[in-house]
């Protein structure tokens, strides 16, 4: 979330009586690109990390999908600190239930693949979407994934296809933030209009 819709939204929330306190922050850390055997991991980014974290968890063949940072050169990022970095997730999955290829679909037809400023109310480079492909395979997945969006969308997809690069783990109060706090996620994904903009955008498509 945005610095300046996370104040706004603080103040609402205290102004509703209820206490919007966080964690200190801790240096991000690296999260290893194994995964155990017999699934595999995939690092997307689609804005707001908390909002992605809840859209792939609900996925069959996801086991696990944990908020962090990508992207950028930067070591041990944080929340206050990652330039150069985007907000994403590593999803840990099930290959022989869900394929890295409907991954990516998923990933696109829950985000506006169309902005190329960020997403919804939260603007600039950190909340901007990518696909990391770690491999010629997901290189050839993603590419193919991002044609037919152009195709059931019509227009030009923004949604940069990148290589995988080191994972950072947020910090603790990130992760399942949807979870612990349902009423100010809800509060604030309603508020950014990501769900409308989602409608909006693939409403006309075939899909």
């Amino acid at each position: 979330m945005s610095r300046t819709l996370a104040s706004l939204f603080a103040a609402l929330i205290a102004a509703a009586g209820f206490s919007l306190s966080m964690q200190p922050s801790n240096a991000a850390e690296p999260v290893p690109a194994q995964a155990p055997d017999g699934l595999a991991t995939a690092i997307f980014a689609g804005g707001c990390f908390w909002c992605v974290e809840s859209d792939f968890e609900k996925l069959a063949g996801v086991h696990e999908v944990v908020s962090g940072y990508s992207g950028g050169l930067k070591q041990s990022p944080t929340y206050e600190d990652h330039e150069g970095h985007l907000e994403a997730v590593q999803v840990t999955y099930d290959p022989s239930i869900v394929s890295y290829r409907r991954l990516v679909d998923y990933l696109l037809r829950h985000i506006d693949p169309l902005d190329d400023g960020g997403q919804f109310c939260d603007r600039g480079h950190a909340y901007t979407s990518a696909i990391f492909a770690a491999n010629a395979e997901e290189w050839s997945d993603a590419n193919a994934a991002i044609a037919d969006a152009e195709k059931a969308l019509g227009k030009k997809v923004v949604t940069p296809v990148i290589d995988r690069s080191a994972f950072w783990l947020a910090e603790g109060y990130h992760q399942d933030y949807y979870k612990k706090n349902k009423l100010r996620y809800s509060y604030y994904r309603a508020a950014c209009g990501r769900d409308a903009r989602v409608k909006k955008v693939w409403s006309s498509s075939a899909h």
